[in-house]
């Protein structure tokens, strides 16, 4: 059975570990270096001093197997009505719905905050992330071509986008 609830301070080394295995091992995220913990904690707080923002973990055994946030989509005020969703799940997590169900909570928890759209970024080809979000009711708004290099490829990156 999985648990979603808000992430707390004793998730990050967790949340940490699965952010950085994409880091390493992928281009779905265009970091290029790890995080260390001091970022994520600094980042962590972010989160907690905006009320518009949620930060979920998905929980089962008493482990982290995924988290989801939202965060500002540009900082410019008359994109406050907008916001950015991500969501990742464990590599190495065999259940399935993960990340539906944390995209789930996190949509349900932004209409409360007055949010007209959401805006999801994939880097393709990733045929798993382009379901869930169709799957969720996202449309793709635009594809930005080779926008990024890493691990010696340029990535397209697909914007995607949910009215709310």
């Amino acid at each position: 059975m999985i648990t979603i609830r808000l992430a707390q301070k004793a998730d990050l080394d967790a949340i940490n570990d699965i952010y950085n295995h994409f880091i390493l091992h992928s281009a779905i995220t265009f970091d290029v270096a790890p995080w260390p913990m001091a970022k994520r904690y600094a980042w962590f707080e972010e989160h907690q001093q905006n009320i518009r923002q949620s930060l979920l973990v998905a929980v089962a055994h008493d482990k982290v197997i995924g988290f989801a946030y939202n965060a500002p989509f540009k900082p410019k005020k008359a994109y406050d009505s907008s916001t950015e969703l991500t969501v990742y799940k464990a590599f190495d997590c065999p259940l399935k719905g993960v990340g539906r169900a944390l995209y789930r909570h996190l949509i349900s928890s932004l209409k409360v905050h007055n949010y007209h759209r959401a805006y999801a970024w994939i880097t393709t080809p990733n045929e798993a992330s382009m379901r869930l979000h169709e799957n969720l009711g996202f449309t793709q708004a635009g594809l930005m071509e080779q926008v990024g290099e890493k691990h010696g490829v340029f990535h397209d990156v697909a914007l995607l986008q949910k009215t709310l």
